[in-house]
């Protein structure tokens, strides 16, 4: 099928200068002469005699064939003029009434002056200012994103140097490395596939969480294989005018068909590649964008040496036609890091900062359960700021460990001054937490509780850190840190019999815990493994659950809930009168230090953890 070829637009110089020469005929032909007729009044001759006789003329300027007088009456002047009469009588006649009069000599105009005032100067004039406006409004929209016309370049472009990204450089991400060495063998070693007939995957999908570093691996492919790495994201596709999207992705083909072996990396790639199934509109510039996109893919072979790297963290509303095989083939999980992936994560972001001292990796990785690879990055540069400020030139053991609680909690208020009884509250409140913590054999050791306020809100909290990591919660394990997150309620009620706002938080996070037991993990006596409710975001955007049951069943839901919620506040109320002496004794304590340490907590409590 050939191609067909547009007919060419009218030259736009050509069209502009035309509207300026109909416009300058306008002014010309219409207006002006409209405007200067508008301005004289034509009399009679004896209007002008008796204008004269009245004294109202001011002026009269004798010409050829006409007079032209200027009038006043009444406050109003105004220019009028009449035809020239045989009066030898006129010229006496203002001499008498003493108006100023003159003839003016006759001149013949000149042709080429005057075409060169009523035509080619308004053309000018008009081009000019035209021309440094059109430019000045040109490198406006030049800097402004989607108003670069035909470029020729799109996305940007890292050639492989001695400061690449390598794959030492991305921990935490072991199983995705192993995934993608294949791709790095094949550009490095392309005719060993070409020799066995193997195709290497057109395009492999990213898929993860936010921060978990899919555009850094990307990079590290290039930098593995050596070679050019073009960077775009979804929504430099997507501009303000109509078919510029699918033209980006020709013109991102072709520099990677000509840079080949190369990597084209597509960052939030579900910006153009949301399913096109509830789409009510067939010229929709997204989808436009998507269909040369898949176009594309479809053109270039698969041993050209042009691979197709994409990321996304909502991998659930891309399109089924850009999942197929032979287009994106391979999808590639990166989750969020194990104890051992965040250990590695630290020390590699701790290589570029001046460490003091041993540093506890290990502590550091379980105090940080769940955070993602940025996070960690982030962690360990609030630590190198937090020894800035305090005056010292390395980072200490101490400045990673606050760093985390400022990631957790925010920075420490200094101006934040609690009251004497609203301090007593927060540290029962907070010794009550870590106390029926202690007493339960399925809960995790405390580390350090605090009763200095944070920028977050919280007037205090109770560090747990867990041994290593955990996959899977028990029933048993579930119940216990519901006592745990009620036992700072149940301080407040066992000791002085008055309940506050503080638990605001513990409330939120006990009703989701006791909600997802009854409807997802089928820990409820009522309902067994009956599911009841289903996600209704993106599976990394931590999307919230929908109830998905009759309203009937849903009320039979919420007197479940309530039941479990109510048996784990009476366990904490019960362990803590169980336990009064070293309530006090420790919340005293608290209230001394404002910050103590998990082995301080259990040498005051003098017992190990017990059921």
């Amino acid at each position: 099928m050939n191609e067909q070829k547009m007919p060419n637009p009218v030259n736009p110089l050509l069209k502009f200068w035309g509207i300026m020469l109909a416009i300058t005929l306008i002014l010309n032909l219409i207006v002006l002469p409209l405007i200067s007729s508008s301005r004289v009044r034509e009399t009679s001759y004896s209007f002008f005699l008796d204008s004269v006789e009245k004294g109202t003329v001011e002026m009269v300027q004798i010409e050829q064939s006409e007079i032209n007088y200027i009038i006043s009456q009444d406050g109003i002047t105004q220019v009028c003029k009449t035809g020239i009469i045989d009066d030898p009588t006129l010229v006496p006649t203002l001499r008498e009434k003493d108006i100023p009069f003159g003839s003016v000599i006759p001149s013949e105009p000149n042709p080429i002056m005057s075409f060169l005032l009523s035509w080619i100067m308004p053309i000018a004039m008009i081009g000019l200012m035209s021309y440094f406006l059109n430019r000045n409004l040109r490198k406006r929209m030049g800097n402004m994103p989607g108003m670069q016309f035909g470029s020729g370049k799109t996305g940007k472009q890292y050639v492989p140097d001695e400061n690449s990204v390598k794959f030492s450089d991305v921990a935490g991400q072991e199983e995705a490395k192993e995934s993608l060495m294949e791709v790095v063998d094949y550009l490095e070693n392309p005719e060993k596939y070409a020799k066995v007939g193997a195709k290497c995957p057109k395009g492999v999908l990213l898929v993860g969480p936010p921060g978990t570093g899919k555009t850094l691996i990307a990079k590290a492919v290039a930098g593995e294989a050596n070679v050019p790495f073009f960077s775009i994201s979804g929504s430099e596709f997507v501009e303000m005018f109509v078919g510029r999207g699918a033209a980006k992705v020709r013109e991102l083909f072709e520099q990677a068909s000509k840079n080949a072996p190369c990597i084209v990396f597509i960052d939030e790639i579900d910006t153009i590649g949301k399913s096109r199934g509830s789409s009510f509109s067939t010229n929709d510039e997204r989808e436009q964008t998507l269909n040369q996109l898949l176009t594309e893919m479809d053109g270039f072979g698969a041993n050209k040496g042009v691979i197709i790297l994409a990321a996304t963290n909502r991998p659930e509303i891309l399109d089924p036609a850009l999942l197929r095989p032979g287009r994106f083939d391979r999808t590639v999980p990166l989750e969020l890091p194990d104890l051992q992936g965040r250990i590695d994560i630290l020390k590699v972001h701790a290589k570029n900062i001046k460490i003091s001292g041993d540093i506890d990796y290990n502590y550091l990785a379980r105090a940080t359960s769940g955070a993602s690879g940025a996070q960690l990055a982030n962690i360990i540069n609030e630590g190198a700021l937090r020894a800035v400020r305090e005056g010292r030139d390395a980072v200490l053991q101490e400045d990673l460990e606050e760093s985390i609680e400022t990631v957790i909690a925010g920075q420490q208020k200094k101006n934040a001054i609690m009251s004497d009884e609203e301090k007593k509250i927060v540290a029962y409140h907070e010794i009550g937490h870590a106390l029926v913590a202690a007493l339960q054999s399925h809960s995790a050791p405390v580390e350090k509780i605090t009763i200095v306020p944070r920028t977050s809100g919280a007037l205090g909290y109770t560090m747990q850190v867990e041994e290593g990591d955990k996959y899977l919660i028990s029933k048993s394990e579930a119940l216990a840190r519901l006592a745990t997150i009620a036992g700072g309620r149940a301080a407040e009620e066992v000791v002085f019999n008055e309940i506050t706002t503080g638990a605001s938080n513990d409330i939120e996070k006990m009703t989701q815990l006791a909600r997802s037991m009854v409807t997802k993990y089928g820990m409820s006596d009522e309902f067994g493994m009956m599911g009841l409710s289903q996600q209704s975001g993106g599976k990394y955007l931590d999307g919230a659950e929908q109830m998905d049951c009759s309203q009937a069943t849903a009320e039979k839901v919420d007197k479940e809930v309530r039941s479990i919620i109510n048996a784990a506040q009476e366990k904490a109320r019960q362990l803590l009168r169980d336990n009064m002496d070293s309530l006090h004794e420790l919340s005293a304590f608290l209230m001394k230090e404002e910050t103590i340490t998990g082995k301080q907590f259990m040498e005051i409590l003098n017992k190990e953890p017990v059921a």
